[in-house]
């Protein structure tokens, strides 16, 4: 009897999940926690409470309070760093989205934050403009350098059929070392070697800014962020260009078969991505931080890639994931200090979830061909009934 209870409970867990809304949230929740019970095993293996590791990465993104803090800080400033650092990842994860809603797979958002940045660096971060004239002017250049780039390597695809994996490979190869070339040539800080510090007018986040005797960062790239992913949302699932992308994704032949420009659609694609990598790219390089490290890719670029899978491109969804990836990251350095953990094992648990949110297609699978079954089932069933 208990035997057959625990069967049908799990055959009505299983149509439940059977139906695409409640998977979407059920899949990359299960992926989260199966990921952290792996890395819980992990810091266990290294002689460490793994509730009192999790708790201080979220003290270290100013989730939770610490113990004691420095002079003029609390658990706002803190979260005011968090959310700096949250800025880019969230740009860097919505332009993974886009490519992936087309079919394309963006690998070299890193490349294209980096070329972005640069550009945006020396034409406006070493300027003298004034504030007002320098912040938009940065935001500006880094929606149109990285659109051009990203725009470039959709071409690449539609007219070529270069395969965008390598190409954007390639990009951030060439990125990377050209721009460590001119940075080490003409624009190296001889005692840290990394670009000179780019000038307060043209940073898009204001570094300790003393509010009620705390000092905070407050990032202005952030309500833009949020305002994206809400609009990239609305163009996805409420205009003709969000229809083509997905169309484009799903088929190719099929969209050309619709009337759809797939060639058009791929590089528009390309472009809109670039453009949130550049965005991601001086929100990082000109935001978070004031200058470029030669021969270097940010972790961001790739991160955002397990912030997308799990999100299954889902804009709104991005928000709350690049929220906990940015958690493993930003809190990592208080974790070690704290804990004595290396702080390199939250970079293992984002590999973990990247790991499982990869195997989220199999779990569709299984449950899209249960559901399929179960009405094959059904329908038998009813036509049986009926012929009685």
């Amino acid at each position: 009897m208990t035997n057959n209870k625990q069967s049908s409970k799990w055959s009505e867990l299983r149509a439940y999940l059977s139906y695409e809304r409640q998977q979407n949230l059920f899949v990359p929740l299960l992926a989260i926690i199966l990921s952290l019970i792996v890395g819980s095993l992990i810091i266990l293996g290294q002689g460490k409470n793994p509730l009192q590791v999790y708790m201080n990465l979220l003290q270290g993104s100013g989730i939770l309070p610490k113990s004691t803090y420095a002079a003029y800080k609390n658990i706002f400033s803190d979260f005011s760093s968090f959310l700096n650092a949250w800025t880019p990842m969230l740009f860097a994860s919505l332009a993974v989205a886009v490519a992936m809603k087309a079919g394309l797979f963006n690998i070299g958002v890193a490349g294209q934050m980096l070329t972005s940045a640069f550009v945006a660096t020396i034409v406006i971060g070493y300027s003298s403009l004034p504030a007002v004239i320098a912040k938009p002017a940065v935001v500006i250049i880094g929606i149109i350098t990285g659109m051009l780039l990203g725009a470039l390597i959709g071409y690449f695809k539609y007219r070529f059929n270069i395969n965008e994996v390598v190409s954007t490979i390639m990009v951030n190869y060439i990125a990377q070392f050209v721009i460590s070339f001119f940075i080490n040539t003409y624009y190296v800080n001889p005692v840290s070697r990394q670009s000179i510090l780019i000038n307060n007018q043209a940073r898009l986040t204001l570094m300790q800014m003393k509010i009620a005797g705390i000092k905070v960062d407050i990032p202005l790239g952030i309500i833009l962020a949020l305002v994206a992913a809400v609009a990239l949302r609305f163009i996805l699932k409420r205009t003709v260009f969000g229809y083509e992308l997905a169309a484009v994704g799903l088929s190719r032949p099929a969209a050309a078969y619709a009337g759809i420009h797939v060639g058009s659609t791929i590089v528009s694609a390309m472009a809109l991505s670039g453009a949130l990598a550049g965005l991601a790219g001086v929100t990082y390089y000109l935001g978070y931080f004031a200058s470029i490290q030669p021969r270097t890719l940010v972790s961001t670029g790739f991160d955002c890639i397990a912030v997308s899978l799990l999100a299954e491109s889902n804009p709104l969804a991005i928000i709350a994931f690049s929220f906990l990836i940015t958690i493993l990251s930003k809190g990592s350095t208080y974790m070690n200090s704290a804990s004595g953990l290396e702080s390199e094992i939250s970079a293992v648990i984002t590999g973990i979830i990247l790991l499982f949110s990869a195997g989220s297609v199999y779990i569709h699978y299984c449950l899209d061909k249960w559901r399929k079954n179960r009405k094959d089932k059904c329908k038998v069933n009813n036509n049986g009934t009926n012929h009685n």
